[in-house]
Parts: C-alpha cells; structure tokens; sequence
C-alpha cells in the first residue's frame, strides 16, 4: 500500500474525528483499511514464512511449511 493511500485513510480519520464523515467517505474509508489490512497480513505472513527454528534434535523447522502456505523451494 503506498503512502498516499496510508494518508487518505489518516485524513478520514479526522475528518470523522472532527466533523464527521458523509456516506461516500465512509465506503472510501471502510474500503482503504481493509486494503490497508490486507497488506499488513500479507506482509506478515511473508516474514513468518521465513523464519526458520532450529529444534532440539537440531532439525530446522520453516515455519512457512509448517504452518502456512509456503512450499519448500
């Protein structure tokens, strides 16, 4: 998500702070947190698939195969 789209939101929610939103700004609003959403967990999800535990035995453990959709490459 770019920076433009993070300070539309922010300026939403100021305006809805301050004086209050029309309808339309509510649907921009609704829509751009959960693209902003979206992107966190995406974002997420990539740094967890690479990370990698070492196990007791001393195996190494991905927890992107383990846990998430990542498939060994």
């Amino acid at each position: 998500m770019d920076s433009t789209r993070i300070d539309r939101i922010n300026t939403l929610a100021h305006k809805a702070k301050s004086v209050g939103l029309t309808e339309e700004e509510k649907r921009e609003r609704d829509l751009l947190r959960r693209e902003y959403i979206a992107a966190i967990r995406m974002n997420l999800q990539t740094h967890l698939d690479n990370i990698d535990v070492i196990e007791k035995d001393g195996s190494v453990t991905n927890l992107g195969e383990k846990y998430g959709n990542k498939t060994r490459s």
